[in-house]
Formats: C-alpha cells, structure tokens, sequence
C-alpha cells in the first residue's frame, strides 16, 4: 500500500490565502459600507421633506382632511406629508407640544382656550401657532326622544366621546359655560349609540364636520332624535351659529328639516419652531406648497369641507405662523399689483374703443359689462 506523504504548506502559501481572505474581507466590508451609505442617502432623501401632521380617528374629519393634504401635495421626495392618526382637540395640541416626530396637528380653535384655562403649559402662546383656519365642525347631539331641549341634558348620562378628544374638550368647555353639569361617559359613537339602545345613556354627542361618517349610521325613530342647539349669549365669543339639515343627514333628519346648532372652527397649528432649525424649514416648504395649491382643494373628490376654507381668514386669540403670514403679505401685494394693472389696461381699452366710437360716448352699466368681457378676451389674447 502505498504511504500517504504529508507536504507541509510553505509560507507563501498562507501568505497567498491569507491576501486572497483580506481581500474578500475587504471587498464584503466594503460592500457594506457602500450598502450603508447607500441607505442614508436614502434615509436623507425621504426625511428632507417629510412633515408630519396629527389628526383623528376614523369617526371625525380630520383624518379625511389630512389625507387629502397628503395627497394633493404628494411630491415624492420633494415634499411628503404622513398623515397621523391621532384623538383630536386638546390631545393634538398635547402630542405637537411633546410627541417627536409631529411637525402639525388639526385641533379646535377652544382647544387653545381650554388649555390655557386648565393651566397645562407654561408659555403655551409662545410655543404654539397657526397655519391658517380650515373650516367649521358642528356639535351633532344625539338624544332620547323625551329629552325636547339641550338644557335638559344638565345632569343626564352624556357620552362626550373619547377620553382626551376634540370633541370632550368642547362639549366641556359648553356645559361649563351654560353652567350644565352632566354624568360623563367616554366611549366612540358606535359604542355610544348601543348603549344608548341599551338604556345605559342618554344621548351622545359629537363634534366634527358635517356629514360625520359615524352619525350618519345612527337612525332616527321614536326613541331618539337629534336635538337642538341653542346659540346663547355665553357662547357667541368662542362659536358659531350654523345648522344640520336633510342633505347632511338623510337618515336622521326628514327633507326639509333643519335642527340648529353651533359650530367651532378648525385650525391647522403648527409647533413654533426655530428658523435655524431644519424642521422650521420643512414646515416653510409645506406652507409654500399648501397656500399655492389651496384651490384644488376645493374640487372633488376632496371633502366638502375645503370649499368653506379660507387661507387669509384670521383667528382670534391665535398668533400666525410667521412663514405663513409672510406669504400671504406677498400674495396680497401681488394681487395689488395684478389688480392694478389690469385696471390699467382695462382703461386703456375702454379710451381705445371710446375713440374708435368719435369720442364723447357715455357708457352703460351693461355697455361696460360688455366691454369688459371683451376686454378680458383682448387680454387673454395678448398673454397667448
């Protein structure tokens, strides 16, 4: 049997392996890094332009009005807005304040009130502002039938919807000011409206944008009702007159009926960021692109709300985000601007066509009308 010779590996050849697993080493190390470096790129890319806004649960609108601001500003990386899902009112202002990540929030213009008076936050006015105000949301108070007016409610067994909502900021800050009390219970409109066919409670009430997706499932008969709210004088600072009708609540309301209510109005607020701070400078980028884009808010399929907002409209009690209020200072300029050029042409088409008519002529108001949609066409066709 021939023996087996044990060769020995010279020194070359673990110099020769241990070059080529350097290599290989390097090469995966390499890799890794490069792999590394690729993902924080990337991570740098998508956090550039991302903001942040709190909003709702899926029983209000504010949720419906986030995600549309997401998706008609949807620019990739360019500006990207994520919607959160969050409980409204004062706890939106509570998680802008000290939840990280969160750039805006949709709160109610109480909610400010509200947070002052129970003392909270030490320079809440200095750390808070305001984008703009977005649009009113009306108090919807579901009741049993033998309870006929809101005043009776004082000592009933209220559901003010969830603990730490909009909608339980507001309806205390209203039995306060009525000088009501109540039984509160805390719970969401689907839950409220079974406990109310129970016999546990005895109306529920919600605070949110007409039409509510949750009351719209809830059904009038001859146990329950909607019931009215009524406008008085200790309400009149903070609220607003407004009604549910037929249109908003096919279920609940017979055509032609309308119930009276009161509405808040709904703001866009935003954390007082510092200008050398670069979450000031996304925000500044998503107010350039919200104000410019406003009007296609207000086509479908976007929530019916967008038609009642207007960008310039002021809040009292509240202090504009300073970006935003420098943008609308140079939008009303340019329009100052624009607004006297055209006059200016407009003029000087009217001198053109009074001399092409031998001068002299006194113009109708509907002779002026006339002219000036042909003047619009001239300048239509001159900008070509």
């Amino acid at each position: 049997m021939p023996s087996t010779k044990f060769v020995r590996p010279s020194g070359r050849f673990f110099k020769t392996c241990f070059a080529v697993l350097a290599a290989a080493v390097l090469s995966f190390a390499a890799a890794d890094v490069e792999a590394q470096d690729g993902l924080s790129r990337t991570s740098g890319e998508v956090n550039r332009n991302t903001v942040s806004i709190i909003s709702g649960n899926v029983n209000g609108t504010y949720l419906y009005i986030a995600s549309d601001i997401a998706a008609v500003l949807d620019q990739g990386d360019e500006l990207r807005v994520l919607p959160v899902v969050g409980k409204g009112g004062a706890q939106n202002i509570r998680d802008l304040l000290l939840l990280r990540g969160i750039d805006m929030g949709i709160v109610r213009s109480d909610a400010l009130t509200y947070m002052r008076n129970e003392g909270y936050f030490r320079n809440i006015d200095g750390r808070l502002r305001f984008i703009t105000r977005l649009y009113n949301e009306e108090m919807h108070v579901f009741a049993r039938r033998e309870i006929q007016s809101f005043r009776e409610l004082d000592g009933k067994r209220i559901n003010f919807s969830d603990r730490g909502s909009g909608t339980q900021t507001t309806v205390r800050l209203v039995f306060d000011a009525l000088g009501m009390d109540a039984q509160e219970f805390n719970m969401g409109q689907s839950d409220a409206y079974e406990a109310m066919k129970a016999g546990e409670i005895d109306a529920t009430i919600l605070v949110a944008g007409k039409p509510s997706g949750s009351f719209s499932r809830f059904q009038a008969d001859d146990r329950f009702h909607v019931l009215k709210v009524p406008y008085d004088a200790a309400l009149q600072n903070d609220y607003l007159p407004t009604k549910l009708t037929h249109d908003d609540y096919p279920n609940l309301l017979q055509p032609g009926e309308e119930v009276e209510t009161i509405a808040v109005g709904a703001v866009l607020a935003v954390f007082n960021w510092s200008p050398d701070n670069d979450r000031y400078r996304r925000v500044v980028n998503f107010v350039d692109a919200f104000f410019s884009q406003i009007e296609d808010f207000k086509r479908p399929p976007r929530h019916p709300k967008w038609k009642e907002v207007n960008i310039a409209a002021e809040l009292p009690g509240w202090q504009r985000f300073r970006p935003a209020e420098e943008w609308l200072a140079r939008a009303q300029q340019s329009a100052a601007v624009q607004s006297q050029q055209q006059q200016t042409e407009f003029n000087r088409f009217i001198a053109d066509q009074s001399a092409a008519a031998g001068g002299g002529q006194q113009l109708s108001n509907e002779q002026r009308e006339q002219l000036f949609q042909q003047f619009l066409q001239w300048r239509q066709q001159g900008q070509q």
